[in-house]
């Protein structure tokens, strides 16, 4: 026991960890459009492989509601045997991307896109397991989801098992909410975990009409990436949700650390070696055809309070889930879909950001602009391109607010004009200085002081020398230009 003396707490927040993840694994696959054993494929490995590797000590990995857009995506449009060359594909960028020291630059992204796109990605699976609560089959946009629901609800008012599954659905989504109020132990169940029980429960004891999950077992679902499958990766369209994928996944992974290293006392994030860790679990989930995964904040914000104090607790989740998909697969034939859809239902929820974003638009509009732009724009367009645009208005505002450049006139009635430029002088700028100096009297020489500029680009010196030549005509003065 001295070699291990925290093993009694690392155990028992590894039990927490499994119970948690157990719901959620199966919850994701499921919404991605792939055998639910996937899903606990995924969470196997982010525990036995990404869990025992160094970088953040704390952390859980396992598949997760932030790429399943994405992933369903991939899936409808190439087909499930590239599932696993994209994912692997991912994976060794993410290693790249570590080895060459790039993982600190994760955190210079834009805050307010990452929760655009977490924001985007709740939009979306809220809008497609709505259809799944119902029994219905979603369309495949995410605008198509959203301007189908009043057409979606009607058919589910009118049809009596569309109500039923409609009902499990609800249930689940308030037993997940409502359960950790409760006192004594039954409030430490985690309630993602309880919603699925009783779900199971019910509709097995009153022969409640709602489609099960499918169960092919775990060895049948495993499907590694044979060599003709690689043939996608000359699709420009697989290339850049290969790119996706291991950014996005890369991104939730690194802040995810960021927000687990405020949780605890431990050892802080090693960032490149997490990526490298991330990369090393999805490249083994890529050879096993299966699910992307990511650091999950929510199982491992549970794994520290449940009070884990060494990495010991995540690899034992791995083991505890090993054991559940070898022993009991069948159980997973028992779960009611609608159930899993309302716990992902909630798990979109508590992707959208309300309370900030409440705060960010009192405090920084511009910010608030670019998430809510993010959001919309993976919901109307895609994922990859959505977070491309936020990312593209994240630059620009930085742009334009460094851009801050101070214009003085001073004239004094008679003799030269003095104009004193001060601060950042870009092309983003120019407009507003060449209406100033365009204002001037023709009649009056001009002292342009420069000397104040912090920067001044190529764009601004041209036209101020267009301007200058322009105004020092035959009949005016020559403007006289002083710089550093």
């Amino acid at each position: 026991m001295h070699r291990f003396p925290h093993l009694r707490q690392d155990v028992a927040a590894s039990l927490v960890v499994f119970l948690v993840a157990l719901p959620l694994c199966v919850g994701v696959a499921v919404a991605s459009g792939v055998p639910a054993e996937l899903g606990l494929v995924t969470g196997i490995v982010g525990g036995l492989v990404t869990g025992l590797l160094p970088g953040s000590s704390l952390q859980v990995s396992g598949p997760a509601a932030g790429l399943t857009v994405l992933v369903f995506e991939a899936v409808d449009s190439y087909g499930l045997p590239a599932l696993g060359v994209i994912v692997l594909a991912a994976g060794l960028l993410q290693l790249a991307m570590g080895a060459l020291r790039l993982g600190r630059w994760f955190r210079a992204m834009s805050l307010s896109v990452i929760e655009g796109m977490l924001a985007g990605i709740g939009l979306v699976l809220i809008a497609g397991q709505l259809y799944s609560a119902a029994g219905l089959e979603a369309p495949a946009g995410g605008v198509d989801k959203i301007l189908g629901m009043p057409g979606a609800a009607a058919d589910a008012l009118a049809g009596r098992e569309a109500l039923a599954s409609l009902a499990v659905g609800a249930g689940a989504i308030v037993v997940t909410v409502l359960w950790r109020r409760l006192p004594g132990p039954a409030g430490a169940v985690p309630g993602a975990l309880a919603a699925v029980l009783l779900a199971t429960a019910v509709t097995a004891a009153f022969a409640v009409p709602v489609a099960t999950v499918e169960v092919t077992g775990l060895l049948g679902s495993v499907q590694p990436p044979g060599p003709d499958a690689f043939g996608v990766l000359m699709d420009v369209g697989v290339l850049g949700t290969v790119v996706a994928f291991a950014l996005i996944a890369s991104a939730e992974s690194l802040f995810s650390a960021a927000a687990v290293d405020r949780l605890h006392t431990g050892p802080r994030t090693r960032y490149n070696r997490e990526l490298m860790a991330q990369g090393a679990g999805n490249t083994v989930c890529g050879l096993l055809g299966a699910l992307p995964m990511t650091a999950v904040i929510v199982r491992s914000s549970a794994n520290v309070q449940a009070g884990a104090r060494t990495k010991a607790s995540r690899v034992l989740h791995g083991v505890w889930l090993l054991l559940f998909a070898a022993l009991l697969p069948s159980a997973l034939a028992w779960i009611p879909l609608p159930a899993l859809a309302g716990i992902l239902i909630h798990a979109g929820w508590k992707l959208i950001p309300f309370r900030g974003l409440v705060s960010l638009w009192r405090g920084q509009r511009g910010e608030a602009l670019i998430l809510v732009v993010t959001a919309v724009s993976i919901v109307v367009v895609n994922m990859f391109e959505g977070v491309l645009i936020g990312l593209a208005l994240s630059v620009v505002k930085t742009a334009w607010e460094s851009s801050k450049v101070k214009l003085e006139v001073m004239d004094k009635g008679a003799g030269p004009v003095q104009v004193h430029l001060s601060g950042n002088a870009t092309f983003l700028r120019l407009p507003k200085i060449l209406d100033t100096l365009e204002s001037l009297p023709q009649d009056r020489p001009v002292e342009l002081d420069l000397t104040a500029l912090h920067h001044l680009d190529h764009a601004v010196s041209t036209a101020l020398s267009h301007w200058a030549e322009r105004h020092s005509g035959a009949d005016t003065p020559p403007v006289r230009l002083t710089t550093r």
